[in-house]
């Protein structure tokens, strides 16, 4: 061997090799990435399916400015769009599009009837989209915008599962992002007779809880999403109110979104309301003949026929004679074995909800409306006893019999308000609190206009303080009657203790947990208090009385529908 040795040994020349191999393809991920990116910049975002641009907003509406601006983008897709072939099954992912997606405004509201002197329909079914709103802060220096792990909360509106949005004026949520330091996430989902009716009795392919699987599409999008606009994707605090926290409850039992969402925030649920098989069918029964179908339609022929006639006619069944009076409303989430294996109530009595931490509570006056409802003593009595004996007629006179007979307006009232909405959160937050972090609240704030009205505080009341926009109240006119600073106080203290729960798990220390016997209750009004075991009377009065299974005090409703043999049949 001579004295030079022009090449290296075999072993150093592979060593070099692969050095050099792995240097030139980190060199080359880093140009990906950085060609990836080369768009980015603090309101052009990339996405799974594209680039998405958005803007800055400094006012919150045209006559006030917001506390400090933020940043926006308004309808981006999730999902795809969910007409023709596509009506009542699951949603699928939003498909990919070319350049950048102008997001400055908002997308298509979901179909829905425009409550007026007409029969107008509005919305599209191309309508999964959401908007995301968070701050418009400055980067650390030497870092890329919307590179922080800000928290973040995905907000499901209400409206009684038929109208609503994601851009309502007061959900629209500047002004919160802007004071929670979130990122904030309000979602589009299918509603009425094409997100919340189970048509699988008809016949034909279809999926029992459209959107409810649109609801479980949109946190998959944000688990997979959300970084990129500054959110934290293991920090995701679920939010809604009425039927959007009813929303919320049923997805804590569902369980293809766990692991999507850490904390809970359910206000004003009525989770009680969750359709049964029987009362599934009957309505699915009902939208046929409101349509003047033939009784053998299937879900098959129902997606031939004009969207705007099935929200039409699906309008028009929910004041069907009657049925309201018994607790029976059209639109709600189906316990369908599968997406919702169980009623959300049960599965927080089995303790197969997710094991998250739960912040819940109700208005004073959620159905305050209700003693206006009845003139006669007579008839509130009665009312109150068909109301109850849906579910379950042997607990029902006892029920009652705790609201003082529903003789007087104000306790008819009551009676409605707790059936609704109390009574079935305090059976959650109850269940809840046996094994996982729970806090339970009572708004009763009031201004002075809706307390001389014999209102209080009503439903959804709570949404101006929480969101910090009295302005956008649908009652605003009455809202700003009476002393500013009590309603700056109520939404300071409301927000701070919304903020302390979505950032750590749990609000301030002055707000205990919810446990029996104490059952500690936070009572937010303009001196906010804590009281121990609220109404227990009433909560024990509602503990024997069976609120899963609607249609057990309705025998002929049930046997018209197959689910009882007739009397000949017996024996």
């Amino acid at each position: 061997m001579s004295e030079y040795e022009p090449f290296p040994p075999r072993e150093v020349s592979a060593a070099a090799a692969r050095l050099l191999a792995e240097s030139l393809h980190a060199r080359a991920r880093a140009a990906q990435e950085a060609a990836r990116t080369a768009l980015a910049d603090e309101i052009t975002v990339l996405t799974s399916s594209g680039w998405v641009r958005g803007s800055i907003e400094e006012d919150l509406r045209p006559d006030r400015p917001l506390s400090t601006p933020v940043r926006s983008w308004r309808g981006i897709p999730f999902g795809a769009d969910t007409a023709g072939e596509y009506r009542f099954r699951e949603p699928r992912p939003a498909p990919a599009w070319e350049g950048i997606r102008d997001c400055r405004e908002f997308g298509e509201v979901a179909p829905q009837p425009v409550y007026s002197w007409t029969d107008r329909i509005e919305g599209t079914e191309n309508c999964l989209t959401l908007d995301i709103v968070r701050p418009h802060t400055e980067p650390s220096p030497g870092t890329a915008p919307n590179t922080e792990k800000l928290p973040v909360v995905v907000y499901l509106h209400g409206g009684s599962f038929i109208v609503g949005s994601s851009h309502m004026l007061m959900l629209r949520g500047f002004e919160f992002a802007a004071q929670m330091g979130v990122v904030y996430v309000s979602v589009n989902f299918r509603l009425g007779a094409l997100g919340y009716l189970d048509v699988r009795s008809l016949g034909g392919e279809a999926c029992a809880n459209p959107a409810v699987a649109d609801q479980v599409l949109a946190l998959e999008w944000v688990r997979d999403n959300i970084a990129a606009f500054g959110g934290d994707p293991n920090n995701v605090t679920l939010m809604g109110e009425s039927a959007g926290g009813a929303a919320v409850l049923t997805l804590m039992a569902v369980p293809r979104a766990e692991g999507l969402f850490h904390r809970a925030i359910a206000q004003s649920p009525p989770i009680g309301m969750i359709h049964s098989r029987a009362q599934s069918m009957f309505w699915a029964r009902e939208l046929v003949d409101k349509m003047a179908l033939p009784r053998d339609t299937t879900a098959d022929d129902l997606r031939r026929e004009d969207f705007a006639d099935l929200v039409r006619s699906g309008q028009s069944m929910m004041w069907r004679a009657g049925e309201l009076l018994y607790l029976n409303s059209c639109y709600a989430p189906t316990v369908d074995g599968e997406l919702i294996p169980q009623h959300p109530i049960e599965a927080f009595e089995d303790g197969a909800q997710h094991p998250v931490p739960l912040l819940i509570g109700t208005n004073s006056g959620e159905a305050s409306f209700g003693k206006f409802l009845y003139q006669r003593q007579r008839s509130r009595e009665r009312a109150a006893l068909r109301l109850l004996a849906s579910f379950d007629p042997e607990s029902a006179p006892d029920v009652v019999a705790a609201y003082g007979g529903a003789v007087s307006r104000s306790d008819f009232g009551d009676l409605l308000t707790d059936a609704l909405f109390w009574a079935p959160t305090v059976r959650v937050a109850s269940e809840h609190a046996r094994r996982f972090p729970t806090w339970m609240y009572r708004f009763d704030f009031a201004p002075a206009a809706l307390r001389w009205l014999g209102l209080g505080a009503m439903h959804s009341m709570e949404l101006s303080n929480i969101f910090g926009d009295p302005g956008a109240s649908r009652v605003s006119f009455l809202t700003t009657m009476g002393k500013s600073s009590e309603m700056e106080e109520v939404t300071e203290n409301m927000q701070e203790q919304w903020r302390a729960f979505i950032n750590g798990g749990a609000p301030r220390e002055d707000w205990p947990r919810y446990r029996a016997p104490q059952r500690e209750t936070m009572i937010f009004d303009v001196q906010p208090h804590i009281e121990e075991a609220p109404m227990e009377a009433r909560r024990q009065a509602w503990e024997s009385y069976d609120m899963l299974e609607w249609g057990t005090g309705r025998p002929e409703i049930l046997k018209l529908l197959g689910f009882m043999p007739d009397d000949h049949d017996r024996g």
